[in-house]
């Protein structure tokens, strides 16, 4: 399965987002996720896209894949700055982050 891939049909497709204003660069999230998470020159975490190109928009979110939720997942617990933002793109609400309920 491609980085790409959503969470897959059977379950709600997700999708995830790093906020670089509070990102402290430890590279946790690129320790337990690579494909999905990588440090820029800037020092700042950012997602990647299919062609594994960071992707340094404001707020550019990329599909979380299945065999990766768990790993993504612990990022965003993991994480220092709490800056990672896990959310479904049915509705865009926040499952796992610092907004989740």
């Amino acid at each position: 399965m491609s980085v790409q891939q959503e969470a897959g049909a059977d379950r709600e497709a997700l999708e995830v987002w790093i906020d670089q204003d509070l990102c402290t660069g430890d590279g946790i999230c690129a320790q337990y996720a690579p494909e999905v998470f990588e440090l820029d020159i800037d020092g700042l975490a950012y997602v990647k896209g299919a062609d594994d190109a960071l992707l340094q928009d404001k707020g550019a979110t990329t599909p979380v894949p299945l065999p990766l939720l768990t790993d993504v997942v612990d990022s965003a617990k993991e994480c220092p700055g709490d800056c990672i933002h896990v959310r479904r793109v049915s509705d865009r609400v926040e499952v796992y982050g610092p907004d989740a309920e």
